[in-house]
């Protein structure tokens, strides 16, 4: 989502692979972890036909798994099997070279069942492949099988966050949708999903106006609705327009929502323009709510409303701590920004979502010789207690994907565990899976799992530990 260096074509590990694959065990450098059992698993666009005028956000879902089990790592990868996929691997065709399906001339409607690019997340007994525009694909854990589209038993009525939120108490699972029922509408959605599957709440709201809603915050007592100048329009799109475009002058507004109330009593705040697509995590104390979120101060990506480039709009993203004073009269929220180490994809020991937390961990970017960043070269762990961050730097001109933390055990101390991330190899055009000590990452790897092909770059994925259902 941050590219930011200019070149020629998409970046070589953005180019998506052309085949499935199982491997029983991947050779090893260092020793893994006695403790460490479970699967990672990794979601991230991978179009069956590339295109070039395709948006990289739209790629068909293809996910990677890492089985890590009695000192050995296998891997599988499978594409999600939704209507575009099948569309693209019968025609040759890609059908969404804009931001919504196109048939080639004679075919029958597909499934509306998006691309399921986004994340993959656990839930009462489910693995869920997510975008942020159609409804959950359950897919098998074991076999990486697409099962489909899954509504809780009708509970679901749109679509849902590709970003919901665990309540690490309760085991709720909380969710939004934007963009609901109309596509590119300012309508948006927010629901509860109990630990057993049950989807207990539903309501829906006006935002103060319709936009890109990637991610939203939970704390303890308040839910925060992220309302930024990446708009959205509807009359845009029917006109050959940008769906989505940066107008910086509608400014930033979040919505703070009590947990125990409804969205009949959001109060919505006002900043500056800025967009996030990612949140590390949100809190309170002493009446005020903080949200610690990766910040640009515009969108990659997306133009101008006439579809022209956006200004220079590779700036990257740093992790910035919003504060809201609940007992101030003008509902301005404050920006204070709190490491100056650029990246993306926040993580956290996700026992403490919701709640003040210590450790953070993001991919951040390095300067290259050529002046220019060099993008998700760095695995940096952010200690609130310390006076600097825990940095790890790969070497040129190799990038790692979004951290992922795995506790030590149920009971283990915050942070206490393990991160684990992709890495591609930039001079074998392959990528491993890399093993650190959570709170001492600049010590290096404790354990490389090799790959003899690469992973290419993605978006999100999570742990599915020993007990979760195969």
């Amino acid at each position: 989502m941050d590219e930011a260096t200019p070149r020629r074509g998409p970046p070589p590990n953005m180019m998506p692979i052309d085949f499935e694959t199982e491997l029983a065990s991947l050779p090893l450098r260092g020793a893994l972890p006695a403790g460490l059992r479970g699967t990672l698993v990794r979601n991230g666009p991978n179009p069956v036909v590339p295109d070039p005028r395709a948006h990289w956000f739209t790629g068909d879902g293809m996910l990677h798994a890492f089985h890590i089990d009695e000192g050995r790592v296998g891997y599988r990868n499978r594409w999600v099997r939704t209507g575009q996929w099948a569309l693209a691997r019968r025609t040759g065709c890609n059908p969404t070279v804009g931001l919504k399906i196109e048939l080639p001339e004679g075919e029958a409607p597909i499934a509306d069942d998006g691309a399921a690019n986004t994340n993959v997340i656990g839930h009462a007994g489910r693995m869920l492949a997510l975008e942020e525009a159609h409804l959950p694909m359950a897919v098998d854990l074991a076999t990486l099988e697409t099962l489909g589209p899954d509504d809780f038993a009708g509970g679901l009525k749109h679509r849902v966050t590709a970003h919901p939120k665990t309540d690490p108490h309760t085991g709720e699972l909380l969710f939004f949708g934007y963009g609901t029922p109309e596509s590119l509408s300012s309508g948006m959605s927010f629901g509860v999903i109990s630990r057993a599957g049950e989807v207990i709440r539903r309501e829906e709201f006006e935002a103060p106006y319709a936009s890109m809603v990637h991610d939203f915050a939970v704390s303890a007592g308040h839910v925060l609705f992220p309302i930024m100048p990446l708009t959205a329009s509807r009359e845009r799109a029917q006109s050959g327009r940008p769906p989505f475009a940066w107008e910086p002058e509608y400014g930033t507004r979040v919505g703070l929502m009590p947990r125990g109330g409804s969205t009949a009593d959001i109060v919505w705040w006002r900043g500056p323009a800025c967009y996030v697509f990612h949140v590390m995590n949100a809190w309170e104390a002493d009446g005020r709510v903080f949200a610690d979120v990766m910040q640009f101060a515009r969108p990659p990506l997306f133009p101008w409303p006439d579809g022209s480039p956006a200004g220079d709009a590779r700036e990257p993203a740093r992790l910035v701590r919003w504060q809201f004073d609940l007992a101030q009269a003008s509902r301005e929220f404050s920006q204070t920004v709190l490491e100056e180490i650029p990246g993306e994809f926040p993580r956290i020991d996700e026992r403490r979502a919701g709640l003040p937390y210590r450790h953070g961990w993001f991919a951040g970017h390095a300067p290259g010789a050529d002046g220019l960043l060099r993008m998700q070269a760095r695995l940096v762990h952010v200690d609130h207690a310390a006076p600097r961050p825990d940095v790890y730097t790969f070497e040129p001109p190799d990038r790692m994907s979004e951290p992922v933390f795995v506790p030590r055990g149920a009971d283990a101390e915050e942070g206490d565990g393990w991160i684990l991330a992709t890495v591609w190899r930039g001079a074998t055009h392959t990528s491993d899976l890399a093993v650190f000590d959570a709170r001492h990452v600049a010590a290096g790897p404790l354990c490389i799992a090799s790959l003899p092909h690469r992973v290419p770059d993605g978006f999100h994925g999570n742990w599915f530990g020993a007990d979760f259902p195969r």
